[in-house]
């Protein structure tokens, strides 16, 4: 299984009962073998240009980790799903999520540091 990230923006008139449309999506990807790692919800805001006749999305972010026939069935489910303005589905580099780790937890040993020093001067 492969890390990947899933990017869906819904219909701007599901804002307020999304719940339906997220369950679809996790729904489609569990049919397809996948496990959910990582969600979030980034609400509305305004696309970049017109998408079916709709100026606000829904932004919601998903990281699945998903077999390799996994991605090609999840693509056309999502290509006729109504709910569903535009999807985005990426390979995760390995690479980059290595990076990110390790500058994370140097942020959080830097941090901790900071936070030893202010209380041992008892600022």
């Amino acid at each position: 299984m492969k890390d990947y990230e899933l990017t869906v923006v819904f219909h701007p008139d599901l804002e307020m009962n999304l719940d339906p449309a997220i369950d679809k999506v996790k729904k489609l990807i569990d049919q397809a073998g996948g496990k959910i790692t990582k969600e979030e919800n980034d609400g509305k805001k305004r696309l970049a240009y017109t998408v079916a006749g709709q100026e606000f999305g829904v932004y919601y972010f998903i990281d699945v980790a998903l077999p390799a026939e996994a991605p090609a069935k999840i693509s056309s489910t999502l290509n006729i799903t109504d709910e569903v303005l535009r999807y985005l589905l990426v390979r995760v580099d390995e690479r980059k999520a290595k990076f990110a780790t390790r500058r994370a937890e140097k942020t959080e040993k830097v941090e901790a540091e900071e936070d030893k020093v202010t209380t041992e001067k008892g600022e």
